[in-house]
């Protein structure tokens, strides 16, 4: 666990940290999460743990049962393929807007997130590919001016971004991320909107369009 930051609020910073383990995969499903053991690890009451559960369980990454414990969720593919049309649908637009004004100071932006990306690919520790993933789309968020947006998807996308962590040390994978990456900035710079628009849709299924092979491989992990 992380040191928190005592001039903090404690339970969003719990919240924050055990969300990330939860999608990283290193609190795999089934996991039980004690309130006691929790509040040990982070020297603070249970109150705060309390708290940061509940918001664990508002967004369906963990089971609360009263009185008995708290358990990581499986992996959803509904909920999964709910996720991945909202954020389809949302970023469909966010790249054609883009695309109509595109900056110089945007592209090398996202540029240099692909680069950090390429950087780390090949390290086998995905943490800080995952989080150049997600810088890349959330600042295209931002300079769409819908960065509330992108707070709702992450929010909404926890089974759906733990499938694609499963899916990541596939071979080939990461090398394909970092390929749709490129093309999606290099149609924005074109200002090609429909281009663009075409390569997030590509993009955008790589995952869901193996997931009968990723529950194959992780039946318990991933539930319907």
């Amino acid at each position: 666990m992380k040191r928190l930051d005592r001039s903090r609020h404690a339970a969003p910073q719990v919240f924050e940290q055990l969300r990330e383990l939860i999608i990283a995969l290193e609190l795999t499903p089934g996991t039980v999460l004690s309130r006691a053991e929790l509040a040990e690890r982070f020297g603070l009451s249970q109150t705060p743990i309390r708290d940061a559960l509940i918001r664990l369980a508002e967004e369906d990454l963990v089971d609360i049962f009263p009185q008995h414990a708290t358990v990581v969720t499986q992996i959803s593919v509904s909920s999964a393929r709910q996720a991945h049309f909202l954020r389809r649908s949302i970023e469909l637009e966010v790249v054609r807007k883009l695309a109509l004004d595109a900056s110089a100071t945007l592209i090398a932006r996202l540029r240099g997130y692909i680069d950090l990306q390429q950087t780390v690919t090949g390290s086998g520790d995905y943490r800080d590919f995952v989080a150049a993933d997600q810088a890349f789309h959330q600042h295209m968020y931002e300079a769409a001016g819908v960065p509330d947006l992108w707070a709702l998807v992450r929010r909404l996308s926890g089974h759906l971004d733990r499938l694609r962590r499963l899916h990541l040390p596939k071979e080939g994978k990461a090398e394909a991320v970092i390929r749709d990456h490129r093309r999606i900035v290099d149609a924005i710079s074109k200002r090609d909107p429909d281009g663009a628009a075409t390569r997030v849709q590509q993009h955008l299924s790589g995952t869901l369009g193996q997931v009968d092979d990723i529950r194959a491989r992780f039946p318990e992990f991933v539930t319907d």
